[in-house]
């Protein structure tokens, strides 16, 4: 590592004095006291900017994860959400038919979903319906969330209760917790158990591309007006979900009538017919505070940051003074960012996402790329935990315990200091289901490779949003964000 020129050292005290020491949550064990002297530490400024993710609409979402129902109606920060849910249930085998045919009487139709969680207000209810889709179904393709399907008639209505949704259904053939059943309208049920038939090759149940001809699927939605502040979870490859067509039918060995029950599910791939599903979830911010900084020129250094789950809003983040910093040994480099507390009570459940990822962005190649150095995968597994993302506390001082997020970036910025790497414009976001272009530590910057980010690793889609401070607020708020250095002279 070369001297100190007197022009770096000269930098290198006009910044130290503006220093003012701060803990850190961030391997503190690893960094020595700062004493003044040999151990120093101070504070960057940051440039902030909000930005609506032009991606956000094709955000995907698989079989296999939670999909989200419902209506955000009042969320001062970040505006309206929608959400709505299209799938198919079908027979697992071909061709289909029910025991008895001839003396069956249709009984009841009930939609059963397996209720995983919810985001919002619990206390409102909300007032869904299933209608029929008219619009088929691709179940070999993934789509994003701004598919919508075109719908019919309506199957059946319910008034979700959410604190209800967890209670236990026990009766003669189901004993099973977090459902949400729906009943579906009597014409349903006896077009699925009278109507249609497996004869020959013909019948709706003769093979799949017969039946999903014959029927082609459910939509779950909010009804118009309807009331609720939440989001709900839903998970359509659990065995929890499923159609359950009831019937009676004649026992003739017994000379009596029997009741039963045929099950049809969703096949997230792992069995023949594969079912199809898709996840509209529509944002409108109109008229909400994070529209008034999203539209905004981009040369104003945002005071408030806004970021939202995907399909979501991120914010990019410049550090406009690391390239004049001084070529020393940095002990720890972090970025700290605290959410800015909303005074409303709805703070309380439209809560902020559980993990916020900082990346950069390859305009070139359109593709979010990993912090260098400091975000690293092994054997397939971020090291978040010691990168930093995850939500936590912290105690600020005149605002009490609020939400924060800090991450170590203290090798990218020995990179920037020491090997003049270049210093990127990084970008802090909410992904759920998403990719960054990896790239391994130095000396491997070679061997990139693309790194999936899951809703089980990152948030559930659409869950959380938070309104930080930004770089634009006044050096003695303590919640603005910045970057903090704890090093030494070389």
């Amino acid at each position: 590592m070369r001297k100190l020129s007197s022009i770096a050292i000269a930098i290198f005290f006009f910044i130290s004095a503006c220093t003012k020491i701060e803990s850190t949550t961030i391997g503190s064990g690893l960094i020595p006291p700062v004493d003044g002297v040999t151990t120093l530490d101070t504070t960057l400024d940051v440039f902030t900017n909000n930005y609506l993710d032009p991606l956000g609409d094709s955000a995907k979402v698989y079989k296999t994860d939670d999909h989200v129902i419902g209506i955000i109606n009042t969320d001062p920060l970040f505006g309206t959400t929608k959400a709505s849910a299209f799938f198919e249930l079908k027979p697992t085998t071909y061709p289909f038919s029910f025991p008895n045919a001839s003396t069956l009487t249709a009984d009841s139709a009930v939609l059963i979903l397996s209720y995983k969680g919810v985001f919002g207000d619990t206390t409102i209810p909300q007032n869904w319906e299933v209608r029929e889709l008219t619009e088929s179904l691709r179940g070999d393709t993934v789509f994003n969330v701004s598919k919508s399907v075109a719908t019919g008639n309506i199957l059946g209505t319910k008034t979700i209760n959410i604190p209800r949704l967890k209670d236990s259904v026990n009766y003669g053939f189901e004993n099973a917790n977090n459902q949400i059943r729906i009943k579906l309208s009597q014409t349903l049920a006896s077009r699925l158990i009278r109507q249609f038939d497996s004869t020959a090759n013909t019948g709706a149940y003769s093979k799949d591309t017969v039946f999903r001809e014959n029927f082609k699927g459910f939509a779950v939605m909010p009804a118009a007006g309807s009331g609720g502040n939440a989001l709900i979870r839903v998970n359509l490859s659990d065995t929890n979900t499923k159609l359950a067509l009831f019937y009676t039918f004649q026992n003739t060995s017994a000379a009596k009538k029997d009741t039963a029950v045929s099950y049809f599910r969703f096949s997230d791939g792992t069995a023949i017919p594969v079912s199809g599903n898709a996840n509209y979830i529509k944002r409108d911010r109109t008229g909400s505070q994070s529209a008034l900084f999203t539209t905004g020129p981009t040369t104003r250094n945002d005071s408030l940051v806004f970021i939202q789950t995907m399909p979501g809003t991120f914010a990019t983040i410049k550090i406009p003074r690391l390239r004049e910093f001084p070529n020393v040994l940095v002990h720890r480099a972090e970025l700290l960012a605290f959410q800015a507390p909303d005074a409303t009570s709805l703070a309380l459940v439209l809560t902020p996402p559980r993990y916020l990822l900082l990346s950069s962005y390859d305009s070139t190649k359109k593709v979010q790329i990993n912090i260098p150095n400091d975000f690293s995968v092994l054997s397939g597994t971020p090291n978040i935990s010691t990168f930093g993302g995850f939500i936590m506390e912290r105690e600020v001082p005149g605002y009490g315990i609020v939400k924060a997020y800090n991450f170590d970036i203290s090798r990218y910025v020995q990179g920037i200091v020491s090997r003049k790497d270049s210093s990127l414009t990084l970008r802090l976001s909410a992904p759920s289901n998403d990719s960054l272009q990896y790239t391994p530590p130095y000396p491997q910057p070679n061997a990139v490779s693309t790194f999936y980010i899951t809703p089980s690793v990152a948030n559930n889609l659409a869950e959380g949003r938070v309104r930080l401070g930004g770089g634009g607020m006044t050096r003695q708020n303590q919640l603005r964000m910045r970057v903090r250095i704890v090093y030494s002279r070389i």
